[in-house]
């Protein structure tokens, strides 16, 4: 008899607690109710509710790598006239989303993105070049799958609108005090317009919430430089530990690959003067573990705001080389979603 209770004793805490789990529904209105300040495109709104977003992004970049070996300054100059030696790049994006239904959510981003990249030449001469503008914009729209319960899916697609100049120029020491077209990596846009796919996956519970997200990137045709930079595929995944009804802390992993460029931009006339403007120099695949954190305020004057903040580590890097490998990246972002309603 006492087995035949604790069975019916167990039975009915089962029963009881299904419904409730059948029943919680994901909200966006908890600290980890947002994914990592990383991600883009990760939730949708409900029907006239708006968000305004402002992300700042460092990336810092050093060392020379050749599939996954690094590569020091000397070999890369038994190769080529210059060697880059390390590089950063802040990004500015300024962001919008709007939800015309509960199904359908419209999103809209600018960029202002400032490069600076050190070299050296055969000659031990370090010089640098910087260009700084506007970056590609992006349109996207966010499709609902499933749009109720604990777990949301819904599907991404987006355009990139090529407004970034590709045709930055810098004097160099080998230009005789001439402005020079920059190499690959120091022009500010892509100069095609390119499609951006995507499916991401929510799930929430009580204490934690989770997130999958897959992204993929296609060049549509050639520039007017007469090249195009490589298609592009991007999967993450990440899990949120909500701490307090105001914080919350994530751990992610996230793996890119990118390709090489096609076409050939004729104002590189030599092929030898720095691995940065060959076009087979320029893919590769990179895994890193981002660590962040988001504040959400519940209540009070800061009612609805968001202050995220995600670090980025990369693990594993494999470069098509020489070619610059990324040591760190810093995203810090604002969110503040309106409700008209």
């Amino acid at each position: 008899m006492h087995i035949r209770s604790c069975f019916c004793a167990l039975a009915a805490m089962a029963a009881t607690a299904l419904p409730a789990q059948a029943q919680f529904e994901w909200t966006s209105s908890r600290p980890d109710g947002h994914a990592p300040i990383g991600v883009m495109g990760d939730h949708t709104h409900e029907q006239g509710e708006y968000m305004l977003a402002y992300r700042y992004m460092r990336m810092s970049m050093a060392g020379n790598r050749d599939g996954t070996s690094e590569r020091t300054t000397q070999s890369v100059l038994d190769h080529f006239m210059v060697a880059p030696l390390d590089m950063s790049m802040t990004m500015h994006m300024a962001g919008m989303m709007y939800a015309p239904s509960d199904a359908v959510t419209l999103m809209a981003m600018a960029n202002w993105v400032d490069n600076s990249m050190n070299h050296q030449t055969r000659m031990g001469m370090n010089f640098a070049a910087e260009s700084s503008g506007l970056g590609d914009a992006s349109l996207g729209a966010l499709i609902g799958l499933k749009r109720q319960g604990p777990t949301r899916v819904h599907l991404n697609a987006g355009v990139s609108l090529p407004v970034g100049s590709i045709e930055q120029t810098g004097v160099t020491p080998m230009s005789n005090g001439n402005a020079v077209q920059l190499p690959y990596p120091m022009q500010l846009g892509s100069g095609t317009w390119d499609v951006t796919p995507g499916i991401t996956v929510l799930g929430m519970s009580e204490g934690w919430s989770w997130g999958l997200q897959g992204m993929g990137r296609l060049r549509l045709g050639e520039n007017g430089r007469g090249y195009r930079q490589g298609h592009g595929a991007m999967g993450t995944g990440w899990f949120a530990l909500r701490a307090s009804d105001m914080l919350s802390l994530s751990v992610r992993a996230e793996w890119r690959s990118w390709g090489d460029y096609a076409g050939h931009d004729d104002a590189y006339m030599n092929p030898m003067m720095a691995p940065t403007v060959r076009e087979e120099l320029r893919g590769g695949s990179r895994v890193d573990v981002p660590l962040g954190l988001n504040l959400y305020f519940p209540d009070g004057a800061l009612a609805g705001h968001r202050l995220a903040v995600e670090w980025h580590l990369p693990v594993r890097q494999s470069l098509h080389g020489p070619q610059l490998e990324t040591d760190w990246m810093l995203t810090v972002g604002w969110q503040k979603s309106f409700d008209p309603h």
